[in-house]
């Protein structure tokens, strides 16, 4: 059987937006669609029977709501969903488990705060197995989508590129695959961004002859999948700066940020890295965060 993308669902704003990116993913990659919600029994002693029927209505309702809205936006998504009693954190690695891909909503915020990455979706990006995309509120079809020649939003135009950031000295078979396969789906670019320290010269383009070593290394740690990939257009960037920095600029205006996320633990417990922290709390676009050891 193949595996399901999963969307965990809580009514909010973002996990709605997070359902309809999800559905789309679902379709693009010929998969069904599963919505998770958790619930947990309330204090009330006495009448843990009827505080048990309630949570569980209250849960149906919650999945109803986004089952209605990915029906709504995603007409002939093949879905279906599932209530699970337990700690949020723990029901969404479970589900996880047999996932291709999980999706889970960040609640946007303008300025420079960024986004409200909630300690649930921290807390699955730190421990789970399986790629996790987290969508901002507000999220639509036409935001994956290049603007009409008219500059309005339309989802009939080609997508937005897709960015990778790549970490030559570490490369991650898992994370460039995830991001070519990406690319590959939605007919787009992607864009491969590797930032340096400063002191030596920085370079963008197109696969070319280059004195700048930083890019000729990033272009072959990409060789063998640009082969794998031969429809996939590539651009690759290298830029002076912070990885955390040069990685929200670069995002800026794409349709999808990939990220890796090594799995390891530490003696404080496993948690995200810095670079996936500073961008799943200030990127604009959808983030996806692949694991790896």
């Amino acid at each position: 059987m193949l595996a399901s993308v999963i969307a965990g669902v809580d009514g909010s704003a973002e996990s709605l937006a997070a359902a309809e990116w999800a559905a789309r993913e679902a379709q693009r990659r010929g998969r069904k669609l599963r919505l998770v919600h958790a619930w947990q029994r309330g204090p009330g002693a006495g009448r843990e029977a009827s505080a048990g029927a309630v949570q569980r209505h209250l849960a149906r309702r919650v999945l109803r709501q986004a089952e209605d809205r990915v029906r709504a936006t995603s007409p002939g998504t093949r879905l279906d969903d599932e209530p699970a009693q337990g700690p949020a954190t723990e029901v969404l690695l479970r589900a996880a488990e047999q996932a291709d891909l999980l999706v889970l909503g960040s609640r946007g915020l303008s300025g420079f705060t960024g986004f409200l990455v909630g300690s649930v979706a921290l807390g699955v990006i730190a421990k789970a197995e399986r790629p996790v995309v987290l969508v901002r509120a507000g999220e639509e079809a036409a935001d994956e989508h290049l603007p009409a020649a008219d500059g309005s939003a339309s989802t009939r135009t080609g997508c937005r590129d897709v960015v990778l950031g790549v970490d030559v000295a570490d490369v991650c078979d898992e994370v460039i695959g995830f991001a070519f396969e990406e690319a590959r789906l939605r007919g787009a670019r992607l864009r491969a961004v590797y930032a340096r320290q400063a002191g030596a010269p920085l370079g963008t383009g197109p696969r070319e002859a280059s004195a700048d070593p930083s890019r000729e290394l990033l272009d072959d740690r990409l060789r063998a999948w640009e082969e794998k990939y031969p429809d996939v257009e590539v651009l690759t960037t290298v830029a002076t700066g912070r990885a955390q920095s040069v990685l929200v600029r670069a995002a800026s205006g794409a349709s999808l940020l990939v990220v890796g996320h090594r799995l390891t633990e530490r003696p404080v417990g496993p948690r995200t890295g810095p670079v996936t922290h500073a961008v799943v709390h200030h990127v604009d676009c959808p983030v996806a965060v692949v694991p790896h050891s």
